[in-house]
């Protein structure tokens, strides 16, 4: 018999979608129906694309903010009502988002556990992720359970002195990947193209990169475009920004604008480029698996595991680094060596050990309840 709603969850954008629908199946493998709280931050964000249909969900209506403490506070206002109804024992959130923050905060207000899925990611820059850095730092910090994608992101919390427990778990977006692509890593064999076309694969929406370093990225896509460049531009839900690649890019004639896709749309995309150029951190944890070489739009990364595993190199958005970084990988033998398929985020069995830590701290909290009766 399913347990119901003694676990709920905050889902805001399209990544924590992703990422938390294997945990909400993993719960239920473990006999806990959890409660789904959506907060509208990605407006129109639909459960079922993501595997999510039949569940309870409870929509917050807090639409996301050019000012992500904004957010961050409507989503605590109006979540702690709903959790005092409700009685949850424990509340889930992923990630660094207002949405996240947001339900951090509603927890702590009104005293139940709070679990933190992709706990310890670090840049070490406040202003790169921006807010997601210092939303984690805060989040981690009132956490009673911390799931570390991996063994760096844990010793980081260990120097940060958290209060909470700590597991390293793996990332759950890799049991998402792993649902859609089949067993991974996927073994990749490097095209030999003297004269066709190499496939670029770009997308670029994070606020750090949004004015200048937009305009930047533009002048390199407008510099590699050529008969044997093929470049696809896949457009963000944001209009700011997909109303700038428009202006810029739109009557280019070798450089096609891509509508915003779906999770499975996107990863059918990726599978057929032979070179990604994005500042997405889901990008970053699915290139690796996948075996295609990530070229990233950040001068930092809080996934360093990545770079060290040679799928990923840091271009920023300076126009010359991205223009010189493409042309080198126009080299098979330089494509070859960052194409290798690697595992630094976890095995895609992370949902199944979140589950299992958070149904053994209500069991241990039931002991205690009954203990104390």
């Amino acid at each position: 018999m399913l347990r119901q709603y003694r676990i709920a969850l905050v889902i805001g954008t399209r990544p924590e979608a992703i990422k938390l629908s294997p945990v909400v199946h993993a719960l239920v493998a473990h006999g806990e129906m959890p409660l789904l709280y959506v907060t509208g931050q990605h407006p129109g964000l639909e459960l079922a694309d993501h595997g999510l249909a039949g569940f309870d969900a409870l929509p917050l209506h807090c639409v996301g903010q050019p000012d992500p403490t904004l957010h961050a506070d409507l989503v605590r206002a109006a979540l702690a009502r709903l959790l005092r109804a409700h009685l949850h024992q424990l509340l889930i959130v992923q990630g660094g988002t207002s949405s996240a923050l947001g339900g951090a905060l509603a927890a702590r207000e009104v005293g139940i556990p709070l679990a933190h899925v992709e706990a310890g990611l670090r840049s070490h820059d406040l202003t790169q992720p921006w807010p997601e850095e210092g939303n984690r730092v805060v989040i981690d910090r009132i956490a009673d359970l911390l799931f570390a994608p991996t063994d760096a992101n844990a010793a980081d919390l260990w120097k940060e002195r958290v209060r909470g427990e700590i597991f390293v778990t793996g990332n759950s977006g890799i049991d998402a990947l792993a649902a859609l692509a089949g067993p991974l890593p996927v073994p990749r064999r490097i095209r030999w193209i003297p004269r066709r076309t190499l496939r670029l694969l770009v997308t670029c929406h994070r606020r750090e990169n949004w004015g200048d370093g937009l305009d930047r990225l533009v002048a390199a896509l407008r510099e590699l475009a050529g008969p044997t460049m093929h470049i696809d531009v896949v457009l963000p839900p944001n209009p700011t920004v997909t109303q700038r690649m428009v202006n810029q890019l739109g009557a280019h004639r070798r450089i096609r604008l891509v509508p915003p896709m779906s999770h499975a749309a996107m990863i059918k995309a990726m599978r057929r480029s032979d070179i990604l150029l994005s500042d997405s951190a889901g990008i970053q944890e699915e290139a690796p698996p996948l075996g295609i070489p990530l070229l990233v739009l950040r001068e930092t990364t809080d996934r360093p595991e990545g770079i060290a595993s040679g799928s990923m190199e840091l271009v920023g958005t300076d126009t010359a680094r991205i223009v010189a970084a493409v042309n080198r990988l126009r080299n098979r033998s330089d494509r070859a060596a960052m194409a290798q398929p690697a595992m630094p985020f976890g095995d895609g069995y992370a949902a199944p050990r979140i589950a299992a830590h958070c149904r053994a701290l209500l069991e241990e909290l039931a002991l205690e309840q009954s203990a104390t009766a």
